[in-house]
């Protein structure tokens, strides 16, 4: 299988755009590809998640480990506890039970591609106690008045 990537639209042959995700989380501006969905011995999902300027993924942890590579343009991600700057070709390891958020908060696009395994365990939303324990560290609350 090879599917051909238009540089000017960030697409794929045969890959449809989708809604980033249905289950009523909180995101903006946000679209999803799943580039390979599993076959044969490899049961992983590699997607491409793409947000507009000003937008941002859910604030969110699993029990699932995942791999990231930024592949457009620039902004920032919240990694447990911690704030990154991340640009295109950055790759970032984000280990299970890790809150984690990506937000396109530098006047740019942020699209990055994502690999998981096929089977995993639901995204957890924070609970309102955990976004207060969040928004306590000033930098982090800025980060998320940021979009």
């Amino acid at each position: 299988m090879i599917r051909k990537f238009d540089a000017e639209n960030f697409k794929w042959d045969g890959v449809d755009t989708l809604v980033y995700k249905q289950d009523g989380s909180p995101f903006k501006d946000v679209t999803r590809q799943v580039l390979y969905n599993g076959a044969f011995d490899i049961p992983c999902q590699f997607r491409y998640f793409e947000c507009l300027p000003g937008g941002y993924s859910t604030l969110e942890y699993h029990e699932h480990t995942h791999m990231v590579m930024i592949f457009r343009g620039k902004g920032q991600v919240l990694l447990g506890d911690e704030i990154h700057d991340v640009e295109a070709g950055d790759f970032i390891e984000i280990p299970g039970k890790t809150i984690h958020q990506f937000r396109a908060n530098k006047g740019d696009y942020i699209g990055f591609l994502c690999l998981v395994n096929q089977e995993r365990d639901k995204v957890k939303l924070l609970t309102p106690e955990e976004m207060d324990t969040l928004r306590s560290n000033p930098k982090i609350k800025e980060f998320l008045e940021s979009c």
